[in-house]
């Protein structure tokens, strides 16, 4: 398979310009769809244009320069995505990756305290042995518990030192929450209702400005008020 996309072809929440040339790199397999991440080198030379080619952002990825999750990065490949919190060491900055207005992948500055977790969307549970329950999330990541104490599109707000969970925002009427795909990506709006549908539909959130989407399209951000900063609005 090749290692390049053309820029005619990259999704549009990728905020990089489609005509300035013919490639852009193509990031490996991971755990974040292609419309919710990018690949960490166009991230470091496009978003934070802290370098002029992929042959910079490629030293400085090989050097270990560069954190994702409090993890150093092996590939310039591996996709950045929605949540994921990017951290240069040598720079003091920290940035966590969300959605503007326009449903567009921007990076927002974050402080030492922001940077130390993120938000996770529980995707599905499994029971596994011994009776525990999986919480498979939507970086990829797991995490055990004792208790089935939290429903799938429930957000935990998860540490990077030991994966704890600090706080839960359920998918409830109530909850600021995030559209993170659809015609509506980009959107913060408190949820009104979430309304389960009998049959093969998918479930449906409704919001408080009437407008509704299914719950795949959810990210539930906190409770009254967004947990994260969030970017500035754009004209």
């Amino acid at each position: 398979m090749s290692d390049h996309l053309k820029r005619l072809a990259v999704p549009k929440s990728w905020p990089i310009k489609k005509k300035a040339h013919v490639w852009t790199t193509k990031q490996s397999a991971g755990a974040h769809a292609i419309e919710n991440s990018m690949p960490a080198l166009t991230v470091l030379r496009d978003l934070l244009g802290i370098c002029d080619t992929a042959k910079e952002a490629k030293r400085i990825i090989g050097n270990r320069e560069v954190l994702v999750d409090g993890k150093p990065l092996r590939s310039y490949k591996t996709p950045v995505g929605l949540m994921d919190v990017l951290t240069i060491p040598k720079m003091d900055e920290s940035y966590r990756m969300v959605l503007s207005s326009k449903g567009k992948l921007t990076l927002v500055k974050v402080d030492k305290a922001e940077a130390d977790w993120k938000l996770c969307r529980i995707e599905n549970k499994t029971v596994v042995a011994g009776g525990k329950i999986q919480l498979n999330l939507h970086d990829g990541r797991n995490i055990l518990l004792d208790k089935n104490e939290y429903k799938t599109g429930d957000v935990l707000k998860v540490s990077f030192d030991g994966q704890k969970i600090l706080e839960s925002y359920p998918l409830a009427a109530g909850s600021s929450a995030l559209v993170s795909r659809g015609v509506h990506a980009g959107k913060i709006a408190k949820v009104k209702d979430y309304v389960v549908v009998k049959g093969p539909s998918a479930n449906v959130v409704k919001f408080d400005d009437e407008s509704e989407t299914v719950k795949g399209n959810v990210f539930v951000i906190g409770l009254n008020e967004p947990a994260i900063k969030l970017p500035e609005a754009e004209n």
